[in-house]
């Protein structure tokens, strides 16, 4: 098969396009031929050596795709070949071929390509897990979305405003704020002209923020809460060390969450994907929450799809074509 890895760290030059071996569905495991893949930061981490895979998982990059499957491992049930399904990955979709746990592939939803399908696993189950099953987000509360114009942000800004929630999300210009409140978030703050505290204080406070960026944005997001507050961070873009001010979260009452999806054990991505499918397909079916794709780059173009990502010049997902 061909496969991406970045066997040396560095630039989008790092990224290499290689022949590797097949990979073999194991017990509980469907091998798919992969349709399209989509690019994630952490791809973008992994090239630069900063987020290496969890022990026992490929080098080959990708945390999400859509496919055929070719193959049923033993034991599989609820699956045959040809089906299209869209999964969520440890890692192995940015090639031809990919094995995966059989608990860990969705159904492509109804109306949706099966190359934009392969933009949905990870955001939705990350926001899914994040966002409403750990903090609970409820309908009338405050969501503050930090990076509203990503991929995570696209979704969260959409599955939040469906429950009924109010949200505020940072962008970095006002093209993606245009972009942004047409998804459903009641106000965008342009991070670099405006204080995102005092725009979401003036709403209230946040009842649940949503942190891409990490350390740098640790003691602000727990200015920004509102009593009983709760902070999840998702992402390090910010780094990875900081002051907490315990007496300020201690007199809101609040909390802060810090989760991984990729190294999460098999059984409780297994439960995230399921809670996934029965959360988030029906909207995505019914039409009120969309996969946002800005473009879609073939296989071979997968160092200028991180170039993209890193300018930050892209809305939603930048897919690669496979097959």
């Amino acid at each position: 098969m061909l496969a991406i890895t970045a066997p040396e760290p560095g630039g989008p030059e790092a990224l290499v396009l290689a022949e590797h071996p097949d990979p073999v569905p194991g017990p509980g495991e469907v091998l798919l031929d992969v349709v399209a893949t989509a690019v994630n930061r952490a791809d973008v981490m992994q090239r630069r050596g900063l987020y290496p895979p969890p022990p026992g998982v490929t080098d080959v990059l990708g945390l999400e795709c859509s496919g055929r499957v070719a193959a049923l491992g033993e034991g599989v049930a609820g699956f045959a070949v040809g089906d299209e399904v869209c999964a969520l990955l440890s890692g192995g979709g940015y090639a031809t071929r990919v094995a995966v746990p059989a608990a860990q592939l969705l159904p492509v939803p109804a109306g949706v390509t099966l190359v934009q399908a392969a933009s949905l696993p990870e955001v939705a189950c990350t926001v899914w897990s994040n966002v409403f099953m750990r903090a609970a987000l409820k309908p009338g509360e405050l969501l503050l979305v930090h990076g509203g114009a990503s991929g995570i942000g696209t979704m969260a800004v959409q599955l939040a405003a469906r429950a009924g929630a109010r949200v505020v999300a940072t962008v970095g210009s006002g093209a993606k704020a245009e972009r942004v409140r047409a998804l459903g978030a009641d106000r965008v703050v342009l991070y670099r002209d405006e204080d995102f505290v005092e725009a979401v204080r003036a709403e209230g406070g946040a009842d649940v923020v949503l942190d891409v960026i990490g350390a740098k944005y640790l003691a602000r997001n727990v200015t920004a809460l509102a009593d009983g507050g709760r902070l999840v961070v998702i992402g390090l873009q910010g780094g990875v060390t900081a002051e907490l001010d315990l007496a300020q979260l201690l007199s809101k009452r609040g909390s802060v969450h810090a989760t991984a999806l990729r190294s999460r054990p098999a059984q409780q991505k297994a439960d995230i994907v399921a809670a996934t499918l029965a959360g988030v397909w029906p909207a995505v079916e019914a039409g009120e929450v969309q996969p946002v794709v800005d473009r879609v780059l073939p296989l071979a173009e997968a160092a200028e799809a991180h170039r993209v990502l890193e300018a930050s010049e892209h809305v939603g997902k930048v897919v690669l074509q496979v097959a």
